[in-house]
């Protein structure tokens, strides 16, 4: 029988610290995210226009592409915490998606860059071609390209979900195949044969919706784009995740054989959850793109889809806040370590994230989410 500790024990001491952190700091903020994040992206344009050059909260046109990278990665870091902190599959292979995300858009670009200089790209006229490729000019349209790269990321994402959870192939077995195939898609790209660049990739773009890329309001209009579609995204996932939808894949996570005793279509739930974190990151490769100038094969390298991984248990998994906290905390570190300790910075990382990893088991977010939201606790 569990009994209340003595008000003076050390015991009754740690549980009024830990539920006055939990109280205070976590409930707020985790109510806090939205409003950040907003004031992030009203704060980019006017931090670049209005406030002096010579000010301390002058942001650079370079810092606010940094920060619309990571406002990707964030999204990135969302898609697969709701596969895998709330139905328990471990993707090591969400960079399949980023990249389908990725080259559409490369697409998309090229398309517009094709238009305004009536110049293959070079890749194009290596191998010899002559026009510009038919099916290509079918995505010329920012909209159409959306549009495509939604269905696009579903429709990969469903064929392989419904084989392999039909299949009932599960945990590390899954990830293994992922992985897998993240790297045999990397190796496809790598062949110039393929026609998208090979392993230069796409470059050389000029246009996007009609404004010149490289303008300033362009790319801080992208920065604010990223920051903006994290937001919807995040309420989004969170909304699914609190409804009886969010419930069931919970239960589906934790006991899956009962689920399928109780009469549920567990491969279904998973697949519908699958779909969705596909086409988050396939949305995220799209803001990612225009923002580097570039899209290669190394957006679906086996890298980073574990990188991936890596934000997620940092921040802490199954809380979706804990999976955005962990992505911007390791790639700012990573971003401000490569420009002062560029030699030494990989080791810097591993050793932070080991220290997080060992002492935080729950993440980052874990020290500090709202007492009784367990990890996938969405009761409340």
């Amino acid at each position: 029988m569990t009994t209340l500790p003595e008000p003076g024990s050390s015991r009754a001491s740690r549980f009024t610290l830990h539920a006055f952190a939990s109280k205070w700091v976590g409930e707020r903020l985790e109510a806090g995210l939205v409003p950040v994040l907003i004031l992030v992206a009203v704060y980019m344009p006017f931090a670049y226009f209005v406030v002096p050059e010579t000010n301390a909260l002058h942001l650079s046109l370079f810092g606010i592409n940094l920060i619309g990278q990571i406002m990707c990665f964030a999204l990135l870091a969302l898609a697969l915490d709701l596969v895998w902190g709330y139905a328990g599959i471990l993707s090591l292979g969400h960079g399949v998606f980023f990249g389908i995300g990725g080259y559409l858009m490369g697409i998309y670009l090229l398309n517009g860059a094709y238009a305004e200089t009536h110049v293959l790209p070079d890749f194009m006229q290596y191998m010899g071609a002559s026009d510009f490729p038919a099916a290509w000019k079918l995505l010329s349209r920012l909209d159409v390209t959306i549009v495509a790269t939604i269905i696009a990321s579903a429709l990969v994402a469903g064929v392989f979900g419904f084989v392999t959870f039909r299949s009932r192939i599960n945990g590390v077995y899954l990830s293994i195949i992922t992985q897998a195939l993240t790297y045999a898609l990397m190796l496809l790209l790598f062949i110039n044969d393929v026609g998208l660049g090979g392993n230069n990739g796409m470059t050389g773009f000029t246009r996007i919706a009609g404004f010149r890329l490289a303008s300033v309001p362009t790319q801080i209009g992208l920065a604010v784009s990223s920051c903006l579609l994290l937001v919807a995204a995040y309420a989004g996932a969170r909304f699914l995740a609190r409804s009886s939808f969010g419930r069931a894949l919970i239960a589906v996570r934790d006991d899956e054989p009962r689920m399928r005793f109780l009469g549920y279509r567990t491969h279904t739930v998973k697949l519908i959850a699958w779909c969705v974190s596909a086409v988050l990151a396939a949305l995220a490769g799209m803001l990612y793109v225009p923002q580097v100038g570039i899209v290669n094969p190394s957006i679906v390298s086996p890298q980073l889809s574990v990188e991936i991984a890596v934000w997620v248990a940092i921040g802490g998994r199954g809380t979706l806040i804990g999976a955005i906290v962990g992505a911007i905390l390791v790639n700012g570190l990573k971003f401000w370590l490569t420009a002062q300790a560029p030699a030494v910075w990989p080791f810097i990382l591993a050793g932070v994230t080991l220290v997080i990893v060992v002492y935080f088991s729950n993440g980052v977010w874990g020290a500090v989410k709202p007492a009784g939201r367990q990890r996938g606790d969405i009761s409340r």
